[in-house]
């Protein structure tokens, strides 16, 4: 078994995604529980780098506390690469920008501090939500395509009112991932 990742998040209560409509086949719904919008990945660094990373949130969070977010879900599209997507993702409505700013400036930071480096791509905040199964075919990601874009979850309106360190969960059948440190932001905004 490959090393665990390893990365920082804002939990989402994830209900909503017991009422979409199946996933087609070879495809994986994302549990509840798991459904959340990455700040920081960290990827397999290990506890140690993911602790360097969480010291860094508790010193910004303490120097500079940030209110919750609302947030609203928009257009589901494919993620990963463009010729064979590793995910079906919810991108923001509102929100979108104040989380953009987010995931670059304090999302770098925790790269930084965990892996050493920032990352390279532009931020990009989206909710995953299914996730192809490495078999599926190309039919398969197409069904998967046509999945997302009949979804319409303009009223999925949450709060991030956490930011939460991740790994995989010891469950993998039932969850894929595990909180294992949770920070709360001030609750004015």
């Amino acid at each position: 078994m490959p090393r665990p990742n390893w990365f920082f998040a804002f939990p989402i209560d994830g209900a909503f995604v017991l009422e979409l409509p199946a996933v087609p086949r070879l495809f994986r719904l994302f549990h509840p529980d798991d459904v959340h919008l990455t700040l920081a990945f960290l990827g397999g660094s290990g506890e140690a780098a993911a602790q360097r990373a969480l010291d860094v949130l508790d010193e910004r969070l303490l120097a500079e506390p940030f209110a919750a977010l609302e947030v609203t879900l928009g257009e589901v599209v494919p993620m990963g690469s463009p010729r064979r997507y590793t995910a079906l993702s919810a991108l923001l409505g509102e929100g979108r920008g104040a989380l953009t700013a987010c995931l670059s400036d304090l999302g770098g930071r925790l790269c930084e501090a965990g892996i050493g480096r920032r990352p390279t791509r532009a931020a990009k905040p989206h909710v995953t939500l299914a996730r192809p199964r490495h078999r599926a075919s190309e039919a398969d990601r197409a069904d998967g395509i046509a999945w997302a874009s009949a979804l319409d979850l303009g009223s999925v309106r949450r709060r991030l009112d956490r930011i939460a360190l991740y790994t995989w969960s010891d469950q993998r059948r039932e969850r894929l991932f595990q909180v294992v440190a949770e920070r709360k932001l001030m609750q004015g905004a």
